[in-house]
């Protein structure tokens, strides 16, 4: 019986961070949505909102799956002798 509720375990510590995603999904998708709808603003600016939104989620969702390695030893910008 208590390989059951192992499993049963296992699966729910699956589920959660998939549930967690699609809530940040759903907050993240929500409030561009409002921003867009009712903060007036150029198009152009817009655009440029929605695309830096766009990228960011899809870099943080190659992150959460493992497909894109830590963004922890990237650097920007590089100082001569150092």
């Amino acid at each position: 019986m208590s390989g059951n509720v192992s499993s049963v375990e296992k699966q729910k510590k699956k589920i959660m961070p998939l549930i967690y995603v699609v809530g940040v999904l759903i907050v993240v998708g929500v409030l561009l949505w409002l921003v867009n709808t009712y903060i007036p603003m150029d198009g152009k600016i817009k655009s440029i909102l929605n695309a830096v939104v766009v990228i960011a989620v899809v870099i943080y969702l190659l992150q959460i799956f493992g497909l894109l390695g830590t963004l922890q030893n990237i650097k920007v910008g590089h100082i001569a002798g150092t």
